[in-house]
């Protein structure tokens, strides 16, 4: 049985609390000649932007580098916030040591202390949709060119 529409503040406040205390991201991303590639990582939220990391050489940190841009998947496909993203690639050292030491304690995961590669993959929504059923399709894009609607 559907529940009624959310309306888009409704939303907002749920992605935005989404972003806050969910740790996992579905990040997909494409090479330069379209292969698609989708894995789940760790996420940092700051209110503007997600901060993941992954290893710099993997097929993500590869396509994330080389595009600038990745769609994001957060929740499950009852609820869902799909959101699009331009990316700035941060090499592991030249992050401030508190944003990489805030990753570490929201996440468990310090990528730091590895031997890999890794680098810092900052992601800024220029576009969040968010929607539960076909009940809410109509008004799911909550963010557009990088401001909320709601």
């Amino acid at each position: 049985m559907s529940t009624p529409p959310r309306s888009r503040a409704q939303r907002r406040h749920d992605t935005e609390h989404r972003l806050g205390h969910d740790v996992d991201v579905w990040v997909a991303s494409a090479s330069a000649d379209g292969v698609p590639h989708l894995v789940p990582l760790s996420f940092a939220w700051d209110g503007e932007a997600l901060l993941a990391a992954t290893p710099a050489e993997s097929p993500t940190g590869r396509n994330l580098a080389a595009t600038r841009t990745a769609r994001l998947a957060l929740g499950h496909t009852r609820d869902v916030a799909m959101i699009e993203g331009d990316v700035e690639v941060l090499d592991i050292d030249a992050l401030p040591p508190h944003l990489g030491d805030r990753f570490t304690a929201r996440t468990g995961f310090d990528p730091r202390s590895l031997t890999t590669r890794y680098r810092w993959f900052r992601i800024t929504p220029h576009r969040i949709r968010a929607w539960r059923e076909e009940n809410e399709l109509a008004d799911r894009e909550l963010m557009r060119e990088g401001r909320w609607l709601a």
